[in-house]
């Protein structure tokens, strides 16, 4: 949530900023509901004000009514008006904060004066590459192809029965190559480059998901349970981690979380787009860092973030590319977003593996997440950070393509057999 004082002040900067992201700032509305707030505010503590100045004379006015032999009931009658008054002017305070806070709900994060303009992926700003592809002497296979060849291998068509379209089944070596890059992932970031792991509820209330951004204005995209109590399954681990400080104040920052977890996603609308294989699947598994750091730590935290992703890659001998999001791509409740994409033979293209973000203190004011500045003294707004590291599922469809060999076996990259049980290829 974006501060509701740099909006009084600022609006039409802020509204400036929001168009780089193709957002249209209803500064008319936000101006007359603001206008509307301070009107009822001041209403609401008049008429406290008023009630509160009557039930400090009342003693001395009925006392004083009874010496006189006056009746008393008109002075309690004006004092049950009063607190009806102040309770009716809190009220409808009460009432046109909430049509404020609704509507700060749905305006997305600024982007980063460094955050390029455009209006989708095409205009995202390459900023360095690493590896070569591979150049292979026979015509390179899709995973699809490559998993359904394998030993047990993928089973997409068991997937679809089970559960439905965009869901699939992993066999025996393929299902502990999987596993194996999960482990791999975690004990990098854990041993290296310390992050402290964690283990987190796979369902949400709602409070979470407002709190990171997801809800409302994202509902489509997630899975409900039939529930009164309105839980959701996670669509990412960033939901369930970066709650872990909501309505705190941290002791001690910067703090550094890995966290394994499926993710389930409903993909609206994103029908017809990578309807084949794992790329886009309702349910699939990510290994999240996230970071929570004081302000001033940011901007060094996001590329540490993502240098510890693009560190993975260059580990399995993937080439990858490392892109700048443009303002239309950049997400929701991002500032600036970093892409990493691995390079997939089959489509001989980058596709993305990794999304790296810093969100400012966005998610925090709506987590209500704090730590004691050292200058002042007083509780101030952290800054969160997540990302990727990595997409388990498209890391194996990387593998499968990249290490595929001319008689149909997967080569298994070195850092990845140990974990493995000390094989070299899937056959």
């Amino acid at each position: 949530m974006l501060d509701p004082k740099r909006l009084r002040h600022e609006i039409e900067s802020v509204a400036q900023a929001l168009a780089k992201k193709g957002y249209k700032l209803d500064v008319e509305q936000f101006n007359q509901l603001e206008s509307a707030r301070k009107e009822a505010q001041q209403r609401a503590e008049q008429a406290q004000a008023e009630r509160n100045s009557y039930a400090k004379s009342m003693g001395q006015l009925m006392a004083q009514a009874r010496a006189e032999g006056a009746d008393t009931e008109a002075l309690k009658a004006r004092g049950e008006a009063l607190k009806s008054a102040a309770h009716e002017a809190e009220q409808a305070l009460v009432a046109i904060a909430a049509q404020l806070d609704a509507l700060l709900a749905e305006i997305p994060n600024t982007p980063d004066e460094s955050v390029p303009p455009g209006s989708d992926e095409r205009d995202n700003v390459e900023l360095r590459r690493w590896g070569a592809p591979r150049q292979f002497s026979f015509a390179a296979a899709d995973h699809v192809d490559v998993g359904a060849a394998l030993s047990g291998g993928l089973d997409f068509d068991r997937g679809v029965k089970i559960a439905g379209s965009r869901f699939a089944v992993m066999r025996g070596q393929v299902a502990r190559l999987h596993r194996a890059l999960i482990q791999f992932m975690l004990d990098q970031h854990t041993t290296n480059n310390g992050y402290e792991e964690l283990n987190v509820p796979y369902i949400v209330n709602r409070d979470s998901l407002v709190g990171t951004g997801q809800l409302p204005k994202f509902e489509q995209d997630l899975f409900k349970l039939a529930d009164d109590r309105e839980f959701y399954l996670i669509p990412t681990a960033e939901v369930p981690v970066t709650n872990l400080f909501r309505d705190e104040i941290v002791a001690e920052l910067p703090q550094k979380f890995v966290c394994h977890t499926p993710c389930f996603r409903s993909e609206a609308g994103s029908y017809g787009r990578d309807t084949r294989g794992m790329i886009r699947q309702h349910q699939f598994e990510k290994v999240e860092m996230v970071q929570f750091v004081q302000p001033e730590q940011a901007a060094a935290a996001l590329e540490e973030l993502t240098r510890h992703a693009e560190q993975l890659l260059e580990l399995l001998q993937l080439p990858y590319r490392t892109v700048l999001l443009c303002g239309g791509d950049t997400g929701f409740s991002a500032a600036k977003t970093y892409d990493i994409e691995v390079w997939l033979p089959s489509q001989q293209t980058y596709r993305e593996i990794s999304s790296c973000s810093h969100f400012g203190d966005f998610q925090a004011r709506r987590l209500g997440a704090r730590y004691r500045d050292s200058a002042t003294g007083k509780p101030a707004y952290l800054h969160t950070l997540n990302g990727s590291g990595l997409a388990v599922g498209r890391t194996l469809v990387a593998v499968l393509e990249n290490y595929q060999q001319a008689d149909g076996s997967v080569a298994i990259p070195t850092v990845l057999q140990p974990y493995m049980g000390g094989a070299t290829q899937i056959g």
